[in-house]
């Protein structure tokens, strides 16, 4: 089993990717069809929604449920490299080219947006 190294730095999206393979090529025996993967990914973003209304909105939990919203954005995560594992993508350059996109596109965007320098009070 692939797991992090002791150097206080944490997993990699790599390793992520590795570990989450692994497990699915051995616990779980094969990858579902990506097809059924993105009716996952659907199911698990709605219960992280189904998590914040109750944490940060007016919902409330039911008797003996309680906030595990980490554990539901780990389930979304897990799905997610298993979907780029399926379609053979390294999440971490897909990362990092996307934050470049981000940073390129929005460089002024939103500090010129004058809604984001708005308090609560105006």
């Amino acid at each position: 089993m692939i797991t992090a190294d002791n150097d206080n730095r944490g997993i990699t999206l790599a390793e992520a990717q590795k570990m989450v393979d692994h497990w699915i090529t051995t616990i779980g025996v094969k990858y579902f069809s990506p097809l059924t993967n993105m009716a996952i990914l659907a199911e698990e973003t709605g219960e992280v929604a189904r998590q914040m209304s109750r944490i940060y909105g007016d919902q409330s939990f039911k008797d003996g449920e309680s906030a595990n919203l980490g554990d539901e954005l780990a389930d979304l995560l897990w799905v997610t490299l298993a979907i780029a594992n399926q379609c053979d993508i390294d999440m971490t350059a897909a990362f990092e080219a996307n934050l470049l996109k981000k940073t390129q596109r929005d460089a002024l965007r939103h500090t010129a947006n004058e809604k984001l320098h708005k308090t609560n009070n105006d």
